[in-house]
């Protein structure tokens, strides 16, 4: 499943760099793309997942999928000094600051399109069966929620924001198990999330949000 994962997304790059696209251009409809490339819809949209979630692509709902800037080499050795210098403890009060207004905006503003996502991503995680496959799946959760609140600036500033995390912290994690227990609070935390994004509950989502975050903070790091 990983290794066809993997060549979707090759294909998808392979079409992109072939079609010449310039940071800012629309690529083609959902549609085409499926005629194009041969997949189905559920191949080419995890394959969209995971090019929006490396910062490749950005959509807009309504609008359509976009290629995003080229990263800025000053801006990628800045976020290696900040994940050089930053504590686990910082770094999870600063997921504390930025995420909870994510998910506030992501129930005002989510499409049924982002809340299939999100569910997608909250089931994939409870599915995984090893820690690398769920961190994965929870990573695209955190993703499709920022996806959600539709709004470039809050996605470019949680992309930053992952970044840094994906260096700071699990590189100082340790697993005991195998896979996630049944019993990992994660999955009820994710799930209420979810659920307050889909009731269009702002204030539900934000509180959900900082409980989760706080909790995975208390279980790894201990508390903030």
């Amino acid at each position: 499943m990983l290794a066809s994962r993997e060549v979707s997304v090759d294909t998808l790059r392979e079409f992109i760099s072939a079609g010449n696209y310039a940071p800012g251009d629309r690529l083609p409809a959902e549609r085409e793309l499926i005629g194009a490339l041969g997949m189905t819809r559920n191949t080419l949209r995890r394959a969209l997942d995971e090019l929006e979630r490396e910062g490749a692509i950005w959509r807009h709902v309504g609008k359509g999928t976009f290629l995003a800037p080229e990263r800025d080499e000053k801006q990628s050795a800045s976020l290696t000094d900040i994940s050089r210098q930053l504590t686990p403890v910082k770094m999870m009060r600063a997921r504390l600051c930025i995420e909870p207004a994510i998910a506030r905006e992501a129930a005002i503003n989510a499409s049924s399109e982002a809340l299939n996502r999100i569910m997608q991503a909250k089931e994939g995680a409870e599915e995984a069966g090893d820690w690398a496959g769920y961190e994965a799946q929870d990573d695209a959760f955190h993703h499709a929620i920022a996806a959600a609140a539709d709004n470039m600036l809050l996605a470019a500033l949680f992309d930053q924001l992952s970044q840094v995390q994906r260096a700071v912290a699990w590189g100082n994690v340790t697993r005991s198990t195998r896979q996630p227990p049944r019993s990992h609070s994660s999955f009820e935390e994710h799930a209420a999330i979810a659920r307050a994004i889909a009731a269009r509950d702002p204030a539900g989502a934000h509180d959900a949000m900082r409980r989760h975050i706080g909790s995975v903070s208390a279980r790894l790091f201990g508390e903030i």
